[in-house]
C-alpha cells in the first residue's frame, strides 16, 4: 500500500444540532475552538512527520467547517500548509451551510485555496427544511450555490430523501438546475439516540425505495451520472477525494473522531496489509489520547474492497483486488457469486466485477452472502 496522500480534517463545530444526525459535533464556545485549533496544529505536525505528502486531495468535513469563522479557518489551512507543503493538488474540498456564508466569504475560500464547496441543501421546501431542524431556507440554499459558483469555486450539493411530507421531485429538480456539478442523495435515516429516533420519526422503505430510483432519472435527466450509489456528477466532478474510499486507497485523518486508512507499520505482523485508525473523541483527543489502530488482513480487506468498490459505476477490479489482498474472489465466494449473477444483480466484464441496476438499489442484500460465506 502507498503512502497516503489524501486527508481529511473533522471538524465538529455546528450552528445547530440537527435531529436526523449522529456524527462527532457539538455548538461552538470560544475556548473549546481555541484548544481544538492549537491540538490540530500539532496533530498535523506529527502526523505529517510520518506521511510528508505532497497532498493530493484535502477534505475538511464535520460537522460545519464553515462555522469556523475566517482567521480560525486560516489556521487549519496554515498548518496543513506549514507540515505537507500546500493544500490538496487536485482537490480541496470545504463542507459548508447555507447560512454561513455570501459571495464575499466565498470569494476569500477560493483565494484561500479551497476548490469544491459541499453544501448542506437538504431540500429546498422550507416545511421540509424545518421538519429536518435546518436554520436556513431554501431560497437562501439556492443562493448559497449561485454564491459559491460566482467564486470560481466547484459546487456539490447534499439533498435527503424520503422525508414524510417532501416533495422528493421538486429537490432534486431545484438541485439539478441549481448550478451544482455534484449532488449527493441519501435517504434519510434514524440513528439510534438522535432526537428523531426519540420522537418515534418512522421511515417508509417503499417510498425510499422510490426516491431512490427517482434520484437517478431526473439528475440524468440533467446530465447528472450516478457514478456511486449516493453520487451523481456532470462528467469530469466526481469526487476526486471520496474515489479514494471507495477504492480503497489510503488517507489520513485529523481532527476528534476522524477516520484514516494508512499502510501497516513496520512492527506489524506481516498478514496486516493496513490499519483503520479512529481518532477519539474530542475531550480525550484534547488530552493527546492516541487514535486506536485496527489492523487490516488480506481477507478483510477483500471485503471491504468489494463493499467500497460495488457502490461504484466503475465496479470492483478482481484482478488489482487479487494482487492487493491475495484473495482470489471468484474461487473465494462462488456461492455468494453465484447467488448474485442468478438473479442479475452483479455482472462480470472482463476482470470487471459491477452491481447490475437492480443490484444498486438493494446493495446491502448482494454483499450479505460475501460475508456469509466469509464467516463460513
Amino acid at each position: 500500500m502507498e503512502a497516503p496522500r489524501s486527508l481529511y480534517v473533522h471538524v465538529p463545530f455546528c450552528p445547530q444540532v440537527c435531529p436526523y444526525c449522529d456524527f462527532h459535533k457539538m455548538r461552538r464556545h470560544e475556548p473549546l475552538v481555541a484548544g481544538y485549533l492549537e491540538r490540530l496544529e500539532r496533530e498535523a505536525g506529527a502526523l505529517a512527520a510520518r506521511y510528508p505528502g505532497p497532498l493530493d486531495t484535502v477534505y475538511l468535513g464535520g460537522g460545519t467547517p464553515s462555522h469556523l469563522d475566517d482567521a480560525e479557518l486560516g489556521r487549519v489551512l496554515a498548518a496543513l500548509r506549514a507540515h505537507w507543503g500546500g493544500l490538496g493538488a487536485r482537490e480541496t474540498t470545504l463542507e459548508a451551510d447555507p447560512g454561513t456564508f455570501d459571495a464575499t466569504r466565498a470569494g476569500g475560500w477560493r483565494a484561500a485555496g479551497i476548490t469544491r464547496l459541499s453544501i448542506g441543501l437538504q431540500s429546498t421546501q422550507d416545511h421540509v427544511l424545518r421538519f429536518l431542524g435546518r436554520s436556513h431556507r431554501g431560497a437562501q440554499a439556492l443562493q448559497s450555490v449561485r454564491d459559491a459558483r460566482s467564486a470560481g469555486l466547484q459546487v456539490s450539493v447534499d439533498v435527503i430523501t424520503a422525508v414524510p411530507g417532501q416533495d422528493a421531485r421538486a429537490d432534486l429538480e431545484a438541485a439539478a438546475s441549481s448550478g451544482a456539478q455534484h449532488v449527493s442523495v441519501y435517504t434519510l435515516t434514524v440513528e439510534p439516540h438522535t432526537p428523531f429516533a426519540q420522537r418515534g420519526v418512522r421511515i417508509d422503505d417503499e417510498r425510499a425505495a422510490d426516491d431512490f430510483d427517482l434520484a437517478e432519472a431526473v439528475l440524468a435527466a440533467h446530465g447528472l451520472r450516478r457514478y456511486e450509489v449516493s453520487n451523481h456528477a456532470r462528467p469530469g466532478f466526481e469526487s476526486r477525494h471520496n474515489l479514494v474510499y471507495w477504492r480503497g486507497d489510503g488517507w489520513l485523518a485529523l481532527g476528534p473522531s476522524a477516520a484514516g486508512f494508512e499502510p501497516r507499520a513496520p512492527s506489524d505482523p506481516a498478514a496486516v496489509l493496513a490499519v483503520r485508525t479512529r481518532n477519539p473523541p474530542i475531550k480525550t483527543w484534547l488530552r493527546g489520547e492516541a487514535p486506536e489502530r485496527t489492523p487490516v488482513d488480506g481477507p478483510t480487506l477483500a471485503l471491504e474492497l468489494l463493499m467500497t468498490g460495488l457502490r461504484t459505476r466503475e465496479g470492483v477490479d478482481l484482478a488489482r483486488l487479487r494482487e492487493r489482498t491475495g484473495v482470489d474472489v471468484p474461487a473465494r465466494f462462488p456461492r455468494a457469486l453465484s447467488l448474485a449473477r442468478r438473479h442479475d444483480l452483479l455482472v462480470e466484464d472482463g476482470a470487471l466485477l459491477r452491481a447490475t441496476p437492480a443490484g444498486t438499489r438493494v446493495l446491502n442484500a448482494v454483499l450479505r452472502p460475501f460475508f456469509d460465506e466469509a464467516a463460513g
